[in-house]
């Protein structure tokens, strides 16, 4: 690159810098809504059960933070409004029981897309500079390194799904057994989940947990499993929620639904263990076949074909 691209290089950065200061800077200058009106509503008297209006506290944020805060907050909001999804997205946040927000997670899509983007046109930059790469070229993969990001962060969220949802399945039988258990000795079931949330640790003992919280804020104990069922991602928990619901309603006994549901969730366990070892048996079989029977052939016959060459004139 010649002087005067080293120039107009240095040029574009530092207005970059310089208007993303000024922004700052004007933006800090404004005050919120909050702070203005605060004052003077502090001493209005309050009526019925309303509380008192209080000031949010202000976060600490590191400088990243605040100098790239608006505009990722405003490339997240894009990134939504492409995609769409609120609901799924949603859904599968509170699936892998994560304390994010829909726009938290758009803004974390757009970040691993400015890093595909960024590994992208690093990629460019050296075909460029080994005279192999065009400009239109150059920006189209830059531009799928975005995309791939983007789609990357949301493939990852699924897979963190999935594998929550896989421990909950693993727990799930012993926790039953201990509910079951715990109801047979004559605890109803508040008392019995409250001992096996204590005694636990795991996904399903947080979620049973927050079964516990709803029951002791007053919700009833089958809205709060019927909740359960609705939240949770894995059919098997979602039928012993409904079933633990039912149970509570109608008066049936609790610790032998809770004896037959653990025992089903085993034996579906074992059952898709068998399947497993079943697939992975003929995974097994290539490398038998294309490498430890070709080595075996090979040195049961190249002595032979050794000795035919030393005897044969």
């Amino acid at each position: 690159m010649s002087l005067a691209w080293w120039g107009a290089v240095l040029g574009g950065l530092a207005a970059a810098g310089l208007v993303l200061s000024s922004s700052r800077v004007v933006a800090l200058r404004k005050q919120t809504l909050s702070s203005r009106v605060l004052p003077y509503l502090r001493d209005v008297p309050r009526r019925g059960g309303t509380q008192p209006l209080r000031a949010m506290p202000a976060r600490p944020r590191s400088a990243p933070v605040v100098v790239f805060g608006p505009f990722l907050a405003s490339a997240a909001a894009a990134v939504e409004a492409v995609l769409g999804g609120a609901s799924s997205v949603r859904r599968r946040l509170d699936r892998a029981a994560m304390d994010k927000t829909v726009h938290e997670l758009g803004i974390e899509q757009v970040v691993w897309g400015l890093v595909g983007f960024s590994l992208a046109a690093a990629y460019s930059l050296l075909r460029a500079l080994g005279g192999g790469a065009g400009l239109g070229s150059s920006f189209l993969l830059s531009c799928l390194g975005f995309v791939g990001g983007v789609v990357l962060r949301d493939n990852h969220l699924s897979s963190q799904v999935k594998q929550r949802e896989r421990r909950i399945l693993a727990e799930f039988p012993t926790l039953a057994e201990l509910l079951s258990l715990a109801v047979a000795a004559g605890e109803g079931p508040v008392a019995a989940l409250d001992r096996v949330c204590a005694r636990s640790r795991g996904d399903l003992s947080e979620e049973l947990g927050r079964v516990l919280a709803s029951v002791r804020t007053g919700v009833p104990v089958a809205v709060a499993f019927d909740a359960l069922a609705a939240r949770t991602g894995v059919p098997v928990v979602a039928r012993f929620a409904q079933g633990v619901a039912v149970a509570v309603e109608r008066g049936t006994p609790l610790a032998d639904v809770l004896h037959a549901q653990a025992g089903d969730v085993r034996e579906a366990s074992r059952r898709e263990l068998i399947e497993t070892a079943a697939r992975k048996e003929v995974f097994m079989m290539v490398p038998v076949v294309f490498l430890v029977l070709p080595v075996t052939v090979l040195f049961a016959f190249f002595p032979g074909v050794i000795g035919l060459s030393l005897t044969i004139p």
